[in-house]
């Protein structure tokens, strides 16, 4: 599903306009984002929880010159899908 067919989706359940469905599904994602960019978690009860983790810096291989590299450490987003989500992937 891309974005735009989210917002179709969210227009026909919600009723609302597909211009205020936009507005709704792009202020839930900044909303996500920037509370990530600050370090907060984002626990949405049923559904999951969208948090940040710390990747160590390691090693590996340049792919063209198969010379060893160093990949640094970086932070990076997750999610952990909640019990109901899982639950109801699992019964399809």
């Amino acid at each position: 599903m891309t974005k735009a067919e989210l917002i179709n989706a969210v227009a026909d359940r919600t009723g609302l306009s597909k211009k205020d469905s936009e507005k709704a599904v792009g202020a839930v994602m900044d909303v996500i984002t920037e509370a990530l960019v600050e370090g907060d978690k984002v626990a949405l009860v049923g559904f999951g929880t969208f948090e940040t983790k710390t990747r160590n810096e390691r090693q590996g291989v340049n792919p063209v010159t198969k010379q060893p590299m160093t990949i640094a450490a970086a932070t990076v987003p997750a999610f952990k899908a909640g019990k109901a989500l899982k639950d109801a992937v699992a019964k399809k």
